[in-house]
C-alpha cells in the first residue's frame, strides 16, 4: 500500500529541493554565544572568511555579516520568501522603508514582486546568555500576473497562527501548526494578498508538524495534481505505511491518497510543503525568479538602474536597538508592536 503514496525518499542537505509552486528552502540551525555590544558574537571571530562564512565554526555561521550574523542588504524580485523562525530572532529593513524584529515562533511573508531590497540580520540580543537560532526560509513562486505587484509583507505573529491538535489511540498527540492551508476544520492566517498561496483552490499548505513518541497522524487525501513534501529534520524514525523513514530525509507523497504516520520513540518534527503547482516557466539566476531569460536580463537591468527604489539605511547591515522587543514598522507608516 505504501508504494503508490510515497513516491521519492531523498536525504536533506542544507538546500532542500522543493517542487512548484515552492522553489527551495533552507533550514538554519547556529548555535550563537552570548552577544556583544553591537549584538555580534561576544567570541572571535578569527579564522573566519568574513562576508562569505558559511562553514560551521565553534557552532555558528556569519553567513555574509561581518559584526552582526546574517544577511546584509540584497535584492528579491518575483517570488515571495516565508520566514518561519523557530528560536532566536531575526532584524528586517527593506527599500520600502519598512524595518521590524520578529522571532521565537513568528512568520515574515514577504511579496518581493516587482523587486526589493531587504537584509536578514540575526541580532544577539543576550549578553548573559547563548542565542541559539533555528528558522526555515521557504521561496515561494509568484503567478506571472504578480511578479509586478508592489513588494509588501506580512507577519504572522506566534501567538496568532493557528494550531490542530489531534490524540492517538494511545494517547500520544500531535500538534500542527498551521502557517498556511487548512486542516481538520481550521485555517490559517491569510498570506500576502498577491500569493499563490491566497486562493484556497490553490491548496497551498505549511505546516509545521510535531510528533510525540508513539503518535500517528494521518494526512488527508487533497488533490491528484497536488504537489507534497515532507521534509523530517528531527528525530528518529517514523513509520509512513509500514516504510521506515529515518531523520532528516525528504519524502515526496501522492497528493490524492491519505497518508499514515507513525512515530518512533523520539520526538519528531516535520515540515509539510504542498500545493497545486503553478504551471509557468521559471527562469531563475541568483535573487531573481522570472518566467524567462529574456525577463531576467531585464530584472537585472532594472536593479542597476533603479536600485528598486535605492536603500534609506546607510548602512547596509543595520539592526534595531536591543531592547525593540518584536515589532513590524510597514512602509506606509503601520507599527505592529508585540512584547
Amino acid at each position: 500500500m505504501g508504494n503508490n503514496k510515497i513516491l521519492k525518499i531523498q536525504k536533506l542537505s542544507f538546500q532542500w529541493e522543493t517542487e512548484d509552486p515552492f522553489l527551495i528552502t533552507m533550514h538554519h540551525k547556529d548555535a550563537y554565544p552570548a552577544g556583544n555590544d553591537q549584538q555580534g558574537p561576544a567570541v572571535s571571530l578569527e579564522g573566519r572568511d568574513l562576508g562569505q562564512d558559511f562553514t560551521v565554526k565553534d557552532g555558528f555561521r556569519m553567513y555574509h555579516g561581518t559584526t552582526v550574523p546574517g544577511f546584509p542588504a540584497h535584492p528579491h524580485k518575483g517570488f515571495e520568501t516565508v520566514t518561519i523562525v523557530l528560536e532566536g530572532f531575526v532584524d528586517h529593513f527593506d527599500s520600502t522603508g519598512a524595518r521590524g524584529r520578529y522571532g521565537n515562533g513568528d512568520v515574515q511573508w514577504l511579496t518581493t514582486g516587482k523587486g526589493c531590497l531587504h537584509t536578514e540580520m540575526f541580532p544577539l540580543i543576550h549578553q548573559d546568555k547563548d542565542n541559539p537560532l533555528e528558522l526555515f526560509q521557504i521561496w515561494l513562486n509568484l503567478a506571472a500576473r504578480e511578479k509586478s505587484a508592489n513588494p509588501n509583507y506580512k507577519m504572522l505573529w506566534a501567538e496568532d497562527i493557528p494550531e490542530v491538535e489531534t490524540t492517538s489511540p494511545n494517547g500520544k498527540k500531535t500538534t500542527v501548526r498551521l502557517i498556511a492551508g487548512s486542516l481538520l476544520g481550521k485555517t490559517s492566517l491569510d498570506p500576502a494578498p498577491a500569493s499563490w498561496a491566497k486562493d484556497p483552490d490553490h491548496h497551498v499548505s505549511i505546516f509545521l508538524i510535531h510528533m510525540e513518541p508513539e503518535a500517528t497522524f494521518k494526512l488527508p487525501a487533497v488533490s491528484k495534481t497536488l504537489n507534497r513534501n515532507m521534509y523530517f529534520y528531527q528525530g528518529e524514525k517514523i513509520q509512513l505505511e509500514g516504510t521506515t523513514i529515518m531523520a532528516f530525509h525528504r519524502v515526496k507523497l501522492a497528493g490524492d491518497q491519505e497518508v499514515e504516520m507513525t512515530n518512533g520513540s523520539q520526538d519528531a518534527f516535520i515540515l509539510l510543503l504542498e500545493g497545486e503547482p503553478i504551471q509557468e516557466p521559471v527562469a531563475q539566476y541568483g535573487p531573481f525568479v522570472m518566467n524567462s531569460e529574456e525577463e531576467i536580463r531585464a530584472a537585472f537591468n532594472d536593479y542597476r538602474r533603479t536600485q528598486f527604489g535605492g536603500w534609506p539605511w546607510g548602512r547596509l547591515d543595520p539592526v534595531n536597538e536591543r531592547s525593540a522587543g518584536r515589532f513590524a514598522q510597514h512602509g506606509d507608516g503601520r507599527v505592529e508592536q508585540r512584547s
